[in-house]
């Protein structure tokens, strides 16, 4: 198994599945809303038949070729659109082994994108930094995970974060309405990186942010005389942590309170990832929270 798919984070993640709070604009009949009824006619790929579809829309050609049968799917009649977004900035390279900041997000995404796609919803990538790097469309194939995968092992970042923009872009682009998971350690100015996702809320998607954050951002360990050097912008600085110490946690404070304050304002999941809190915790206690919300 790829090491971005760990049995006991993705076991414990399909026990508890992942639908579609609000109305998406898809079809999957049992699991998620969808305002559309019937089938339209632009044809888009076909899906292997398991029980319980229609055999009216078995492609009987196509068995006559195969031998297997599989369903015509139509531009309606797609699954949930879930679209991952990963911010592979140079700040996210902060970190060593699994609390590297970038790998956390990484390891998040491959199994929010395993989790889609195995209960047949449709899943896409997009990695950035000032620009877009990599972009898969959706796709509800399960074939589609080996090109997710290999494109996350694959990211290497290159510049300095500038996410609002982006995301207005994108949001743009989305032509049905879906679920967007953003990964992103926020390393960006407020204002326009809530804008973005405002707009994303506007056009109707149901928004997560995945805020990664390393423990030392949080409690700021460093003692004696310490050199920080800059993986964006500041090449180095040179401080004795101490005298600096309680200006930090009162600007990072005040800035992790405005950011989910935001959050919650557009109704945007805010979920905190601590980079030392395991991924398989983080995403279980989101998905459970999810469930919960739904049942109200």
């Amino acid at each position: 198994m790829p090491k971005l798919l760990q049995p006991d984070i993705l076991a414990r993640a399909e026990a508890l599945g992942l639908s579609a709070r609000n109305i998406v604009e898809g079809l999957r009949v049992g699991d998620h809303k969808s305002p559309y009824r019937g089938f339209s006619v632009e044809f888009v790929q076909h899906r292997e038949y398991v029980p319980g579809d229609d055999i009216r829309h078995i492609d009987w050609k196509s068995y006559g070729r195969s031998e297997r049968y599989t369903i015509k799917q139509y531009e309606q009649e797609t699954n949930f659109l879930g679209h991952i977004l990963l911010d592979g900035s140079k700040s996210m390279l902060y970190g060593e082994g699994e609390q590297n900041k970038l790998e956390y997000g990484k390891l998040l995404a491959a199994s929010i994108a395993y989790l889609i796609l195995k209960q047949r919803d449709s899943a896409s990538l997009n990695i950035f930094d000032s620009k877009w790097r990599a972009q898969l469309p959706p796709s509800s194939n399960m074939y589609h995970l080996n090109a997710i995968l290999h494109t996350l092992e694959s990211a290497k970042p290159q510049e300095k974060s500038s996410t609002g923009p982006l995301l207005e872009e994108i949001a743009e682009r989305l032509r049905r309405r879906g679920l967007v998971f953003l990964m992103s350690d926020v390393f960006d100015d407020i204002e326009p990186f809530m804008k973005g996702l405002k707009h994303l809320r506007f056009l109707g998607h149901d928004v997560t942010l995945f805020h990664i954050v390393h423990p030392d951002e949080v409690s700021f360990p460093f003692t004696g005389n310490v050199k920080f050097e800059g993986l964006e912008e500041i090449e180095e600085y040179k401080t004795r942590p101490h005298l600096i110490r309680e200006a930090y946690l009162r600007v990072f404070g005040s800035y992790l309170e405005e950011l989910q304050r935001n959050c919650e304002m557009y109704r945007v999941d805010y979920v905190r990832c601590d980079t030392s809190k395991p991924v398989k915790n983080v995403l279980a206690e989101y998905l459970i929270r999810r469930l919960q919300q739904g049942r109200k």
